[in-house]
């Protein structure tokens, strides 16, 4: 009998599903995969609240993907909910939606908020699946709405690992209101992204690092518009090998764009459109960082990430 799971990602920004069957290897193979923009983390950073209608849209989501769930014969799912959820004072109403929807699924199942060192190992499990081994020690970078992640380690485990509060959505509310944003919103932004991600470097030793991997919704866009879809196309952008001076001219522009031009880009998500100049501007400190510490000179993005890390975690 097939044992299949299903792991939910619940992130500032995004809900996302991964519905896998687990292989005689401990492999998966994928079913199904969606991910839907629901801002749950809207306007958090500055009530220290999550909104009651970023609650319902997630819940809303979370409805279909149990619905998708019980269709499939899902036997065990697990559900993490990031940065967005952490601190906010009526984390409860949101963690009751979740147990209603997953108790449809299965019974007692509930969502859980995991530390940023669970975080970052669950991403680096899902990131460096498929990368060889000699290619290693990696950086992994979950770079997400509300919180960017770095690992460092081989394929033997991760060796350290640090969860920097700073992601797309947090750095665009907070530094870059203007549409373009002006060049002292874009300098202020790159200042809180550097000083948000000094600790990060100084607890996780990228000196190491051979190779970088990059994970989440701001990487794998950055790599099709770098790639030039002319809509997402997951497969083409999973493992797509990216310069650092290619990185930089395609964060730059998506940075300079005003909101109109962002949206008339053929892979952009409708939900990234706003943020991603924020994400694009973490990307640039991270590769400037990592250039200068490690010798790295390209980003490898992966379609692979958390999600996978979350089943993995239960086959």
């Amino acid at each position: 009998m097939t044992d299949r799971v299903a792991a939910v990602d619940c992130g500032t920004n995004s809900i996302r599903l991964l519905i896998a069957d687990v292989l005689g290897d401990g492999r998966l193979a994928d079913v199904h995969r969606e991910m839907r923009i629901v801002r749950l983390g809207q306007g958090v950073d500055a009530t220290g609240a999550l909104a009651p209608e970023a609650i319902e849209r997630t819940r809303v989501a979370l409805a279909d993907y149990a619905a998708l769930m019980r269709e499939a014969g899902v036997g065990r799912v697990r559900m993490v909910a990031t940065s967005a959820t952490r601190d906010a004072a009526n984390r409860e109403d949101f963690f009751a939606m979740a147990r209603a929807e997953l108790g449809t699924v299965v019974p007692g199942a509930e969502a859980e908020v995991i530390t940023g060192d669970e975080e970052a190992r669950l991403s680096f499990r899902g990131a460096i699946g498929e990368l060889a081994s000699a290619a290693g020690p990696f950086v992994v970078v979950d770079l997400g709405g509300g919180s960017t992640e770095l690992v460092f380690g081989d394929s033997a485990g991760v060796q350290a690992a640090f969860s920097a509060d700073i992601g797309c959505v947090r750095i665009t509310e907070r530094c870059l209101p203007g549409n373009p944003p002006t060049a002292e919103q874009v300098g202020a932004a790159r200042e809180f992204a550097a000083e948000r991600l000094t600790e990060a470097f100084a607890r996780v030793p990228v000196e190491g690092a051979h190779t970088w991997v990059g994970v989440a919704g701001t990487m794998t866009t950055i790599a099709a518009v770098a790639l030039d879809l002319p809509e997402y196309d997951s497969e083409r952008v999973h493992l797509t090998r990216l310069g650092l001076n290619d990185l930089r001219a395609v964060c730059d522009r998506l940075i300079g764009m005003t909101h109109d031009e962002r949206a008339a880009l053929g892979p952009m998500h409708p939900g990234r459109v706003d943020v991603i100049g924020g994400g694009a501007v973490i990307a640039e400190v991270l590769a400037d960082e990592l250039s200068r510490r490690a010798g790295i000179s390209e980003l490898v993005v992966s379609e692979h990430d958390i999600l996978d890390g979350i089943a993995l975690s239960i086959a």
